[in-house]
């Protein structure tokens, strides 16, 4: 079928919009006409120069749509029904059998490459050239993705549907980072270091969980006025010289039992893991390249580091969750969203790299 697509044919050009055709869906395979796509900060990964990400290639991995067709074997989803698409794993590795897909050994090779692993194209451009399309197992920035039995998430049809979309990554990485890696509980603290939409998605999530003192680190302003709004008790500048002091004190003294980060900078990830108290735990979330150093001292007290891939959660089972939670009025993920639509797609990314947006969610 013929689809639009956004194509990213090299990591320092423009997106394009084009006219693609997507194949019919194989064995285990779903299209989703998308509804919004959420842009996360790891679609950006596209954009590193060299051949991690092959191009021409379609990115997007925060979908939400409604389901046109299906291939041989698809179970528990049919045609007309309400999907977000989420990360893709192979569904029966011993890790995705114990319910951690996130660490499912395919985990890159299913999401990061976005190669087909069984080599069939999928995509083709107008001159009958192949598009790589396997990116999180959607590449949703279209009209149409083709996703799996094990990352097309069925949602009830009485929610907004153009909105779910980054439930399936950004908000969900940093609410069950909180609610399910962590383990935050009522009367606890954390500290939350970047208040982008993992980072604020987290400070909701721990007001959820009845944190008591919930702190936010960031260098916007005004991304800091939105963080107490959305639940945190504390915000602190992120040019402060001594962030995990100030940390510290607003904790009596002792430090958060949790802290969360977001950023991957080396520095703030050090005033993470200081900020903590003795026993406590730092969660990393954020994606780098630059290497941590971090002080053995802070570590044989009793500290633990731990890094989380989406939040330790099964898609499946914590995106309804999410959506109840928003139902309800406790989780209102959509105050971080601005639509734009998908032709608008460079002027989505720029806004979100200046920091102007938070969360672009683009409507095709």
């Amino acid at each position: 079928m013929q689809i639009d697509a956004a194509v990213l044919r090299a990591a320092d050009a423009p997106y394009t919009i084009e006219r693609v055709e997507l194949a019919d869906p194989g064995p285990g395979e779903i299209v989703v006409r998308i509804a919004g796509v959420g842009m996360c900060h790891t679609d950006l990964i596209g954009r590193v120069p060299g051949d991690l990400v092959a191009k021409p290639v379609i990115l997007g991995h925060e979908g939400s749509g409604v389901v046109e067709a299906v291939g041989p074997g698809v179970a528990g989803v049919t045609g007309g029904d309400h999907v977000v698409m989420s990360f893709d794993s192979c569904g029966t590795c011993a890790n995705c059998r114990d319910a951690v897909p996130g660490a499912c050994p395919q985990m890159a090779a299913l999401n990061m490459i976005a190669i087909p692993l069984d080599g069939r194209v999928r995509v083709t451009d107008a001159e009958g050239d192949a598009v790589n399309n396997r990116w999180f197992g959607q590449s949703s920035f279209a009209s149409h993705a083709l996703g799996t039995v094990q990352n097309v998430v069925p949602v009830t049809k009485d929610v907004p549907l153009e909105k779910l979309g980054p439930l399936g990554c950004g908000v969900q990485t940093g609410a069950a980072s909180v609610l399910i890696s962590l383990g935050v509980r009522a009367g606890d603290s954390i500290a939350v270091f970047g208040a982008g939409a993992v980072g604020l998605s987290a400070v909701m999530a721990a007001r959820v969980a009845g944190a008591t003192t919930i702190v936010a680190v960031d260098l916007n302003d005004a991304r800091l006025d939105l963080a107490r709004e959305l639940g945190a008790t504390h915000t602190i500048n992120g040019a402060d010289e001594d962030i995990a002091g100030r940390i510290r004190a607003l904790s009596g003294g002792e430090g958060v039992q949790y802290s969360f980060d977001t950023t991957a900078v080396p520095s703030v990830v050090s005033a993470a893991v200081a900020s903590l108290r003795t026993t406590g735990v730092c969660g990393l979330v954020g994606v780098g390249s630059e290497e941590y150093r971090l002080d053995p001292n802070l570590l044989l007290m009793g500290r633990t580091v731990k890094g989380i891939i989406e939040g330790d959660a099964v898609p499946h089972t914590f995106i309804p969750k999410m959506i109840d939670l928003w139902r309800r009025g406790l989780f209102p993920f959509d105050r971080l969203i601005a639509e734009y639509p998908l032709d608008q797609i460079n002027q989505a990314e720029a806004d979100a790299m200046s920091g102007k947006v938070v969360k672009p969610v683009l409507i095709p």
